[in-house]
């Protein structure tokens, strides 16, 4: 094989890659950006700086900034030092499996954790009027936060793994 022919072979192999393992990542709440962005990181051998990402996708340096901001707040990428290099360099984590399931987890409890809290703000009000309100209302509401609780108890579980 003819050395463009395997380098088109190569680019090709990284795009099917990049399209395919962002898609399951998306299933993680990361959006296309943020997931194709990692999976660039992971498959690079070599951290990248923001040009170097937004040349790999073709994207805004802004869009690559917003998206590996993103993966830092969920501990996917860290910033990494290069003995003479003055900009910023990024690589992906590499255990993806325990990463991406206590970020995954992570972010879960802290929408269980607002929205108890919700529901307890809804479940004092109700408290304080109960003459607006009727029996069937309140068992509606304590089935919401019986499920939140289960909720909770099932990531917290997951967390401990």
């Amino acid at each position: 094989m003819q050395t463009t022919e395997w380098n088109d072979s190569l680019e090709t192999f990284h795009y099917n890659m990049i399209s395919e393992f962002s898609k399951t990542l998306e299933m993680f709440s990361l959006n296309t950006t943020e997931s194709q962005l990692f999976v660039t990181l992971y498959l690079s051998e070599d951290p990248m700086t923001l040009d170097d990402m937004k040349h790999a996708l073709g994207k805004s340096k802004t869009a690559m900034n917003n998206a590996v901001r993103t993966l830092l707040d969920y501990n996917l990428v860290e910033r990494v030092w290069k003995k003479g290099v003055r900009k910023d360099l990024y690589q992906a984590e590499k255990d993806l499996y325990d990463k991406f399931m206590r970020a995954y987890v992570n972010r879960w409890l802290e929408a269980i954790e607002r929205q108890k809290s919700n529901l307890q703000q809804i479940e004092k009000q109700f408290a304080n009027e109960p003459s607006k309100h009727n029996h069937q209302t309140n068992e509606k509401l304590q089935e919401a936060i019986k499920f939140h609780n289960t909720l909770e108890d099932v990531f917290n579980d997951l967390h401990k793994e």
